[in-house]
């Protein structure tokens, strides 16, 4: 493992740093309006994008920028405010109606610039015809202890709300809206990042019902009540309000894995991008990964050794108990599981925001001895997989991955590397 860390760590840093948003803005910058120009935004890259807008912006601007707790970042004409995630608060429902506020009595020369990036979905809280910010926040925890992956969070959430879905770019009509997209959703469909305030969401009410009893979501009356009838209608991907609207989505898991993949090649050793849009129950995902390259490591296919594995994407964990982690820990704890014993076999698993769940820590290490290392000082790793403790298992032999906020966030970042 000692061996093998400096080289994982480095090939996670080049995919962080090909999702850096600054440089990427810079390339999908619009041509000035002829009235005025507004930024608005929201996610995890945010601030860092507004940042280099607005060093590079020539002309007036202003304009307003939600992103989470200690990912802001210095700007002098857009106003930076921080709010929580993944569970949104009071500050997340005051930025989302003063973006409202900001956007609404623009006229056709006017320019809307939106700054999109993933985790906006919880920073812009806004409730929806008879729910309250508490109606919004059990929301939330019941999507994100159901399992169901991030399409089906965001149908959900846009029926919801008053500013996703498209409702925000509806607010700002008839001025033009440019939304710049840091994606972190499989697919790369931008009306999925952050629940796409300013792209509407082709899902409809019916299909949000349909998925809310799929997954056997436990919501509060209100946001029942609102679900299961016709009220705030969201605008359709066709609504002529929005037709000079444009989007582009400007850095992705796919960018991030191809830099990865360059950068072991680099290094003389072969890289295999299995998708960049991997989804499903961590822990199961985990030993599907574990299964490829056990296979790799005994009889040399479906790749020859030395090899790396890369895959990016959004698992999900769907809580049976109280420990503490996140996904990209938990796949990593099942992949440890899987390996147990067998030499060669090491990998990193890590979210490139930074932020691995509920903790610090952006990921872990792990290979075919972390297992075995857990059981020595004591714990039990399966029973620490079991209720949801991955986090606990890689802390004590100090396997997690610490880097703090990156400034980014194009979701799971997973190598492996067979020797």
């Amino acid at each position: 493992m000692d061996d093998a860390r400096p080289f994982l760590r480095s090939l996670y840093s080049q995919a962080v740093e090909r999702a850096m948003p600054g440089p990427a803005v810079l390339a999908h910058l619009p041509p000035r309006p002829r009235g005025r120009t507004i930024v608005i935004g929201a996610g995890k890259a945010s601030a860092q994008m507004a940042q280099a807008l607005e060093h590079a912006w020539e002309g007036p601007l202003n304009g307003l920028v939600v992103t989470r707790y200690g990912y802001g970042a210095p700007c002098t004409r857009i106003e930076i405010v921080e709010a929580a995630h993944p569970v949104p608060d009071e500050a997340g429902l005051a930025a989302a109606g003063r973006l409202m506020q900001l956007v609404s009595g623009l006229g056709p020369d006017d320019l809307v610039i939106a700054l999109i990036s993933g985790g906006g979905s919880a920073l812009l809280p806004a409730p929806g015809p008879g729910m309250s910010l508490a109606d919004e926040q059990a929301v939330n925890r019941a999507l994100l202890a159901s399992g169901a992956p991030i399409a089906a969070m965001n149908a959900i959430r846009n029926q919801l709300s008053t500013i996703k879905g498209g409702r925000l770019a509806l607010a700002a009509a008839p001025a033009r809206v440019v939304t710049l997209v840091v994606s972190d959703v499989p697919g790369d469909d931008p009306a999925l990042v952050a629940s796409g305030p300013t792209v509407p969401i082709t899902a409809t009410r019916e299909e949000a019902r349909r998925l809310a009893a799929l997954y056997g979501l436990d919501l509060p009356q209100s946001a029942a009540n609102l679900l299961a009838g016709d009220a705030n209608p969201a605008p359709r991907p066709d609504d002529a309000r929005l037709a000079a609207n444009s989007t582009r989505v400007i850095a992705s898991a796919a960018l991030s894995l191809e830099a990865a993949a360059n950068s072991s090649a680099e290094a003389g050793i072969a890289a295999h991008i299995l998708s960049d849009a991997i989804e499903g129950e961590a822990r199961e995902v985990g030993r599907v990964h574990a299964a490829i390259a056990r296979e790799i490591q005994a009889r040399g296919r479906p790749f020859t050794r030395p090899a790396v594995i890369l895959s990016g994407g959004e698992t999900t964990v769907t809580l049976r108990g109280r420990g503490k982690g996140g996904r990209n820990s938990e796949f990593l704890l099942a992949f440890a599981l899987a390996i147990d014993g067998v030499e060669g076999i090491s990998a990193i698993a890590c979210d490139t925001d930074g932020i691995d769940g509920s903790e610090d820590n952006a990921g872990a290490f792990a290979d075919g001895t972390s297992a075995a290392r857990i059981r020595q000082v004591g714990l039990d790793p399966q029973a620490l997989l079991a209720g949801n403790d991955a986090w606990t298992a890689f802390a004590a032999i100090g396997d997690l991955v610490v880097t703090g906020p990156t400034g980014t966030n194009v979701n799971d970042f997973r190598a492996i590397l067979v020797r």
